[in-house]
């Protein structure tokens, strides 16, 4: 894509803001549209495509120009280095001095780059994942694969429609969807459709949603008529698929410490149809109401504040964002979050601990960590709980690991625990009949999926 002269200088306006690496990049973009209203709907996406590219490539450009070469530069490294634009194209943006620069760079050869720049990962990145064994190509594969742009995954509400209806709507618009191949609820679209107006957006017919993180809900294992909190809820994507599962019965809990994530979760509960959520802002993850609940949940979902490594196709200043020490302060909470999280679980009741994070360090080593103190809880194998649910995916081990390069989702990381209960009965499950999985799970009536069970 050739930037005209207003896109140009618009990306640069936009590094200057982002490149601080003080607050999101999608933040700094929106407040920058929002501030030049002269630019239209193409220039937007021709802008905001450019610049993700650019914190996407960074630590390749950052070697190609050097580290404080600033945007113009690392701009016409991302088109002839990376991009490898021919030079007429390049002749349309670019002044001649800078052109003769760009013919230098379009000749380099990657291979002879470090693996962090290879891998568009940064050196501390690459040294947490060499610490915990993998190899370069292991570790290539994943910073490559995070350094693409992400589809758009979007869920069927499964309160108002159908997946199969709601796919059929959307081709007879024209849009490039497909069924997602895991979550029996996503759909995944080509590009990146406005539909924030689309009618049934608004209908509450779909949600956005990584199909990774479709996927908790049903590890949740919930059914209806069940208690079960979503601790750290944010504005409540999960916890709208799993109200969804539940068809709107028994009770769920909406856990989270900002009060305006809990308000941006309102219209979204409003479009769902739910009416068994209950919002609850909390001070800490030692809140008193924690306490009045110890021991009431069927299910917990802890979807632990993390690096957010996982989503760099779609948050690429994540990577300079973060850093060991960050990293250090996430892991104490997420520990002290995940064993909070965990009184609230009845005996044999379940506990899915979950983040968007490629570190084993916020995975796996928090979980190992938690059972080590905690004898009453058990891992369970997530491979068994997907094949009752007859959703086939590849994984190594007991845990739910996700990657871009092998999934076709974000980074993403659950694993499933359960309160050992000797001799206890099942949770009670008043509607889901034996054989029957959660995608399958629908009201009797009309009244049932607006009843509220305690």
């Amino acid at each position: 894509m050739i930037l005209t002269p207003i896109q140009y200088d618009a990306v640069l306006e936009a590094l200057d803001q982002i490149l601080p690496f003080s607050a999101p990049a999608d933040v700094c973009m929106s407040r920058m549209f929002r501030e030049n209203k002269r630019l239209g709907a193409r220039d937007r996406t021709a802008i905001a495509e450019t610049v993700f590219a650019l914190l996407r490539n960074l630590p390749k450009l950052k070697w190609v120009a050097g580290d404080d070469a600033g945007g113009r530069l690392w701009l016409l490294a991302l088109h002839s280095a990376v991009e490898k634009r021919n030079m007429k194209e390049l002749a349309t943006t670019y002044r001649e001095n800078q052109l003769d620069i760009a013919q230098k760079w379009k000749a380099l050869d990657w291979n002879t780059a470090p693996l962090a720049v290879r891998a568009n990962l940064t050196e501390w990145i690459v040294e947490a994942l060499q610490a915990e064994g993998r190899s370069e190509e292991e570790i290539l594969a994943v910073g490559n694969s995070l350094a693409h742009n992400a589809a758009l995954d979007i869920r069927a509400n499964i309160l108002k429609t159908k997946r199969d209806t709601l796919l059929e709507q959307l081709k007879a618009e024209e849009f490039p969807a497909e069924a997602t191949p895991y979550s029996p609820w996503g759909i995944r679209l080509v590009g990146k459709p406005n539909l924030a107006r689309h009618p049934l957006f608004l209908a509450g017919n779909f949600e956005v949603q990584d199909e990774g993180s479709q996927l908790l809900a049903i590890l949740t294992g919930v059914k209806r008529g069940q208690m079960v909190t979503d601790f750290c809820a944010g504005a409540g994507g999960k916890t709208l698929a799993i109200g969804a599962v539940m068809q709107s019965t028994g009770r769920l809990y909406a856990f989270d410490i900002s009060e305006k994530r809990l308000a941006n979760l309102k219209p979204r509960l409003a479009r769902s149809g739910l009416s068994n959520v209950q919002p609850q802002l909390i001070a800490s993850e030692h809140d008193q109401k924690i306490k009045r609940l110890a021991g009431k949940m069927d299910a917990v979902l802890v979807d632990a504040p993390c690096s957010g490594l996982g989503t760099l196709r779609r948050n690429p200043d994540l990577k300079y964002r973060q850093s060991p020490k960050s990293v250090n302060e996430l892991n104490q909470l997420q520990q002290s979050i995940l064993a909070s999280a965990s009184r609230l679980v009845k005996a044999g009741g379940r506990l899915v601990y979950a983040t968007c994070s490629i570190l084993d360090r916020e995975n796996k080593e928090v979980v190992d960590a938690f059972l080590a103190t905690h004898p009453d809880f058990e891992r369970i194998d997530v491979r068994d709980l997907l094949a009752k649910e007859k959703i086939e995916l590849a994984l190594t081990g007991t845990d739910l690991q996700l990657t871009p390069m092998q999934h076709g989702t974000d980074g993403f990381y659950a694993a499933v625990l359960q309160r050992k209960a000797a001799g206890a009965k099942p949770a009670p499950a008043d509607a889901a009949e034996e054989g029957e999985t959660v995608a399958d799970a629908v009201p009797a009536t009309e009244a049932d999926a607006g009843a509220d069970a305690e």
